[in-house]
């Protein structure tokens, strides 16, 4: 089965949450955004990966804006369930922006990435400028969805649309591209639901978006 849950952050005892502990062989773990686990190759770090890929079920993350970029693009890309995609482990699955993953049945659109709130005291050289979505992953994003005639069955990103920061009553005083493109998305495609990590936040907002943080939940 597929769930899904919020940022890690590269904290490991996230892993350990009894509703993870209940995942098993076959079972695929989405994370909206900022995984954290490939950040510095530290020995902590490599402690916990090891520790992470002996987990029967498989992680797949998007990226968010905490995130090593220069390490996660060191790994190659392939094709994965339809999409475009970084396989780290067998287990371990970078999802990339724009694509649009088929698991049990499923569509499944990503995408990673955003805007930084404290990017003015990690631009000494923990901040990468590719956290920023670019204009072409925009039209790929654009060309993928075309490509499905616009039906999809769930959205994934980092980052909300603005019209729901909203409604959360978060600050949207920083709006990039990539925001412009989740309004044409809301208006032009037919999906169930739309999840996203940014906010940190377990909180339905009626009727189709769902900001995720600690909560573990099933696609369906």
């Amino acid at each position: 089965m597929i769930y899904i849950t919020g940022d890690t952050h590269g904290d490991i005892n996230r892993f350990k949450d009894p509703q993870i502990k209940k995942l098993g062989k076959g079972d695929i773990l989405i994370i909206c955004g900022d995984f954290g686990f490939i950040w510095d190759n530290s020995k902590r770090e490599k402690a916990d990966l090891k520790k992470l890929l002996n987990n029967e079920f498989t992680v797949a993350f998007i990226d968010g804006c905490h995130e090593n970029f220069d390490l996660l693009e060191s790994f190659p890309e392939t094709t994965w369930n339809g999409g475009m995609a970084r396989i780290i482990a067998p287990n371990l699955i970078h999802l990339m922006r724009g694509q649009i993953y088929t698991i049990e049945n499923k569509r499944i659109f990503t995408f990673g990435g955003g805007h930084s709130q404290d990017i003015d005291f990690r631009r000494d050289g923990s901040w990468w400028k590719r956290e920023q979505p670019t204009h072409d992953e925009i039209m790929e994003a654009l060309k993928n969805l075309d490509k499905y005639g616009n039906n999809i069955d769930f959205v994934v990103t980092h980052e909300p649309p603005a019209s729901v920061k909203d409604c959360l009553g978060v600050d949207v005083f920083q709006r990039i591209e990539v925001h412009a493109l989740f309004e044409e998305i809301i208006k032009t495609c037919h999906y169930k639901k739309w999840f996203f990590g940014k906010c940190h936040i377990d909180k339905h907002i009626p009727v189709k978006f769902y900001a995720v943080f600690n909560n573990v939940t099933p696609l369906k």
